[in-house]
This record gives C-alpha cells, sequence and structure tokens, in this order.
C-alpha cells in the first residue's frame, strides 16, 4: 500500500496512463496518493490501527466499484477485496479484544 501511495505522487507515466484509462482524471493521482499514504501509516500504528483499517476499507471499496465500472476482469475486483480482508485479518491477530467478539472460533 505504501509503495502505491508513493507511486500516485511521484506519478510515471504508467501509473498515470492505467489511473486514467479508469476514468480517473490526472489531477486526482496526487490527492488519491496522499489519502492511501495517510490511511496506510495510521493503520501502521497501533493507537490508530482502527481508524487506518476503516480508511483502507473504504479505499478499497473504491478500487472495487471502479473495476466493475469498467468491467474489468473479475481478478481485477476482486484483489482489493482480498487486500481489505488481509487489513482487517491483520486488525483481528493484532487485537485480543476483536478476537472476543467476532464469531470465529480460533
Amino acid at each position: 500500500m505504501l509503495l502505491d501511495g508513493v507511486m500516485k505522487l511521484v506519478k510515471p507515466a504508467k501509473v498515470v496512463e492505467a489511473t486514467t484509462e479508469l476514468g480517473i482524471p490526472e489531477s486526482a493521482i496526487v490527492g488519491i496518493g496522499i489519502a492511501l499514504l495517510v490511511s496506510t501509516i495510521l493503520y501502521a500504528i497501533p493507537a490508530t490501527t482502527g481508524l487506518g483499517a476503516i480508511l483502507l476499507t473504504g479505499y478499497l471499496g473504491g478500487a472495487v466499484m471502479t473495476h466493475v465500472r469498467v468491467q474489468d476482469p473479475a481478478w481485477k475486483v476482486v484483489a482489493p477485496g482480498v487486500f481489505g480482508a488481509l487489513v482487517w485479518l491483520g486488525v483481528v491477530l493484532r487485537d485480543p479484544r476483536l478476537r472476543k467478539i467476532i464469531p470465529i472460533r480460533w
């Protein structure tokens, strides 16, 4: 996630091309990168992991919607959802309080 955020700030031609093909204007790329970096950093800090996970879930949900809208192949639609599940798996594994309220037998 950090690499993706940094690449959106650097804006190499391949990132600009891929983003504009999805219908996102080039002027939005840096803002998206900043949002991704802030969300990822919040996720990495133990005191703000929950907020970071919520923000990353929103970001990744937007990625799913974008790929659905342009009718990309299924793997491009599913991949952000898998990353979102991994984000929350990381939160659940780090926080024993969540393991108590989530109905999964460990």
